[in-house]
């Protein structure tokens, strides 16, 4: 019998004699408070225009992959418009990145960080001012008091030398 084989038969024999209900403990790889940072975004939204008491969408926030990410889905009141997002905090850059794609087929890779009050992100936005226009959009979530998020979006036409409104939403826990 070769080598490679005597291997193979050990792994399996390993496998098959572990004791029942033995498993192995779980990582904790995601375990840092910088992962916990954006958890305040984590629920079942109602947004509304920031200001006004009329509903825009729905979005759906979740913690996934053992706490190692946060994912969101976005389901305006307009359905061509839905979208969604995956977030994850990378120790590496210390910072935080977020991949949004929606139903346009946009794409936008955003990067930021907490700043201790909120979650900064920015990146560069494809045809966001028209088409084949390109802006850096920079969005502020921010955890007010009553439980509510706003998420507050500024635009750059001149690479961040200046920013001009564009969104402005207030998450409200859902009514169920």
């Amino acid at each position: 019998m070769s080598t490679r084989a005597i291997a193979v038969l050990i792994c399996l024999l390993a496998v098959f004699l572990e004791p029942a209900g033995v498993t192995a403990a779980p990582t904790k790889s995601c375990a840092a408070p910088e992962y916990r940072q954006f958890d305040f975004w984590v629920g079942s939204w109602d947004v509304y225009p920031t200001g006004r008491q009329q509903l825009v969408a729905h979005s759906l926030i979740e913690g996934v992959y053992n706490g190692c990410g946060v994912r969101e889905n976005w389901m305006p009141l307009k359905v061509e418009n839905s979208g969604g997002s995956l977030n994850i905090y990378v120790p590496a850059e210390k910072s935080w990145r977020q991949t949004w794609i929606d139903s346009s087929g946009a794409r936008v890779d955003f990067k930021g960080a907490w700043n201790g009050t909120s979650m900064v992100l920015v990146g560069l936005w494809p045809d966001f001012l028209s088409a084949g226009k390109a802006a850096l959009v920079r969005m502020t979530y921010t955890h007010n008091p009553d439980g509510s998020v706003r998420q507050l979006g500024e635009s750059s036409a001149d690479a961040g030398k200046s920013w001009q409104p564009s969104f402005d939403f207030t998450y409200r826990p859902a009514k169920h």
